[in-house]
C-alpha cells in the first residue's frame, strides 16, 4: 500500500483541526427546574387577598390595556409586573389613603398572556396557554399527542435567550420511560416534533 508523504500528513492534520473548529455545537440543556411565568399580561387571571378585608379580596382579569379596576383605588396598571410587584403596588395604594398597614397577596389563576407553540408531527399543532410547571410532555399532550410518523426522541425546543434563539434536543420518549430528566417549558417556547425518516 502506498505510504503518505510527510507533506500530505501535514496537510491532512490541519484540515482535520479546521473541521473540528467549524462543526456546530449542540447547546447545553438549560437547568431543568420549575420555572414560573414571571410577569402579568392581558387576559391573565389572578386572585387578590387583602388580610382582614374580605370585601376587597376577589378575582381579577387583566384587561387588554394591561390593567385592572380595584375597589377604592380604581384603575391600576399591572402589565409587565410580577405577582409580587403587583401585590406591593396594591399594598402601597391602599396604605396611602385607605388602610393602615394592609397585607396583600396575589395568587395566579391563569396565565392567558403566556403561550407555547407545538408544531410538527402532533395530532393538533397550534399555540397553547402556558401553565406554571408545564413540561414538554404536557405540551405535546395538549396538542393531541404524537402522530404515527413522529420521531419522538428527536423533538426539540426553541427558546429565546438574551435576544438569540437556542435550540435544545429533548428525548421525549426517553423522558416518558423515566430514562431522562423531564424538560420544563417557559413562556414563548416552540416545541417541534420532526418526522421519522424510517
Amino acid at each position: 500500500m502506498r505510504k503518505l508523504t510527510p507533506f500530505l500528513v501535514l496537510w491532512l492534520v490541519p484540515g482535520l483541526g479546521c473541521w473540528w473548529q467549524t462543526a456546530p455545537e449542540t447547546p447545553e440543556p438549560p437547568p431543568q427546574a420549575f420555572m414560573p411565568a414571571s410577569t402579568l399580561g392581558a387576559g391573565d387571571v389572578f386572585e387578590v387577598k387583602v388580610y382582614d378585608e374580605p370585601e376587597l379580596s376577589g378575582v381579577y382579569r387583566v384587561s387588554s390595556a394591561g390593567s385592572i379596576t380595584f375597589p377604592l383605588v380604581g384603575q391600576i396598571a399591572v402589565d409587565g409586573l410580577s405577582s409580587t410587584d403587583a401585590a406591593a403596588e396594591l399594598q402601597r395604594l391602599l396604605g396611602a389613603k385607605y388602610l393602615r398597614d394592609p397585607q396583600v397577596s396575589i395568587f395566579i389563576r391563569e396565565y392567558n398572556s403566556k403561550k407555547v407553540s407545538v408544531f410538527g408531527e402532533v395530532t393538533k399543532p397550534g399555540i397553547f396557554k402556558f401553565e406554571d410547571g408545564m413540561t414538554v410532555i404536557q405540551a405535546v399532550s395538549q396538542a393531541g399527542g404524537f402522530t404515527a410518523m413522529a420521531s419522538k426522541d428527536s423533538t426539540n425546543v426553541t427558546r429565546l435567550i438574551d435576544g438569540s434563539e437556542q435550540k435544545y434536543p429533548v428525548p421525549v420518549e426517553a423522558i416518558a420511560q423515566g430514562k431522562a430528566k423531564n424538560f420544563f417549558l417557559q413562556p414563548g417556547d416552540i416545541v417541534y416534533v420532526p418526522r421519522s425518516i424510517w
